[in-house]
């Protein structure tokens, strides 16, 4: 196991995130592949927390987690349709319940 170090740079975090990102990439099981980009998503989104507690220098870092962030979500636009549909209704019916109905 990697040890971490403080700058930011290298984690136990940052490798996790890679191996979940690689595994919902390369998932071919249908029914398996929404908890996948789910895992991936999460890992990320930790990995980012864990980077803006750093105050190094980590853009390159930042953007390559951009990227897959990007990339998990275009993963389930084109491969999970029925799902987003359902996503997308589910979130704007949280949107009109906080705003009011226009």
């Amino acid at each position: 196991m990697m040890n971490s170090r403080t700058n930011g740079n290298t984690s136990d975090s940052c490798v996790a995130w890679h191996v979940l990102y690689h595994a919902a990439l390369f998932e071919t099981d249908q029914n398996k592949l929404p908890q996948r980009i789910a895992d991936a998503e999460s890992a990320i989104l930790a990995r980012i927390r864990e980077l803006f507690a750093v105050a190094t220098d980590h853009i390159e870092e930042d953007v390559v987690l951009d990227d897959a962030l990007y990339a998990l979500r275009a993963l389930r636009t084109c491969v999970l349709p029925e799902s987003n549909a359902a996503q997308r209704v589910a979130t704007l019916d949280i949107s009109r319940e906080q705003f009011g109905r226009c």
